[in-house]
C-alpha cells in the first residue's frame, strides 16, 4: 500500500492534470457529519466487505479515517481483494484538519 500525507493529497486534488482519486472515507456516519473532505464517498469500515462491488478495482483509491489506522486496514483488505492502486491518508482526517484546512472541525 502507498501512503500520502494530507498536504500531498491536497496538491493531488488541486492538480487538474492528475485524475481525481476515489476518496474512500471508512469512518462512521456521525464522524462524516462532523467533518469530511469534499467529494469523499462514505463506506464505513465494517460495511466494506459487503460493498466491494461499489468500488472500481481499477480506480485510484485513497482510504481515509480519523487518524489513519482503520483506513490502513481497509487499504490492506482492498489490496488482498484485487485492488491495485490503493493509498492510505497518513494521519487521516485529523491531519487534513491540522495541515490543510484549519477551519475543519476536529474531534
Amino acid at each position: 500500500m502507498k501512503h500520502v500525507t494530507a498536504p500531498e493529497l491536497a496538491e493531488w486534488l488541486a492538480d487538474p492534470s492528475r485524475p481525481r482519486p476515489v476518496l474512500l472515507d471508512v469512518r462512521e456516519g456521525w464522524e462524516c457529519e462532523t467533518c469530511k473532505i469534499d467529494g469523499s464517498t462514505l463506506i464505513p469500515m465494517n460495511t466494506v466487505p459487503a460493498r466491494l462491488q461499489e468500488l472500481d478495482d481499477d480506480a485510484e483509491i485513497v482510504c481515509i479515517c480519523h487518524h489513519g489506522a482503520r483506513s490502513a486496514a481497509v487499504a490492506t483488505f482492498l489490496e488482498r481483494n484485487g485492488f491495485t492502486d490503493v493509498t492510505n491518508l497518513t494521519g487521516g482526517i485529523h491531519a487534513w484538519a491540522m495541515q490543510v484546512d484549519s477551519t475543519m472541525p476536529k474531534y
